[in-house]
């Protein structure tokens, strides 16, 4: 089963059709699952209505929610230790860690620069 940590980035690509929405589309599609923070959903709606667009509720239909049960002091502590990254992004990075003891075994997707070379020094996959 392929496993991929989905970041606001890539859909808010999908759903503006910003460059490169339709890779990241076929990337998504590629996965068994798709899995983000439920901050997502924040970060999401907000754009939405930063942009008067009505939201699309498919695009959060196929995502497995991370809902952590405890602090995630040492995700964060170890993001951070890694590279800096601004809150909403070390949280999402530290959610995807909360995941998994293996970053290898998923991958992170996500269309900022920084926070993907931060995931990539974390090592998770492509």
């Amino acid at each position: 089963m392929t496993v991929a940590y989905v970041d606001t980035s890539c859909l808010v690509a999908v759903a503006f059709g910003e460059r490169g929405a339709s890779a990241i589309a076929r990337r998504l599609a590629t996965f068994d699952e798709l899995v983000a923070s439920n901050l997502l959903e924040a970060e999401l709606r907000a754009t939405f209505e930063r942009e008067r667009v009505v939201p699309d509720a498919g695009l959060l239909a196929e995502l497995t929610w991370i809902v952590p049960d405890r602090p995630l002091h040492e995700e964060i502590t170890r993001v951070l230790d890694t590279g800096y990254v601004r809150g909403a992004d070390c949280w999402h990075l530290a959610s995807a860690l909360y995941l998994t003891t293996d970053p290898g075994a998923i991958a992170f997707l996500t269309l900022d620069a920084r926070q993907a070379k931060v995931a990539d020094a974390l090592g998770f996959g492509k």
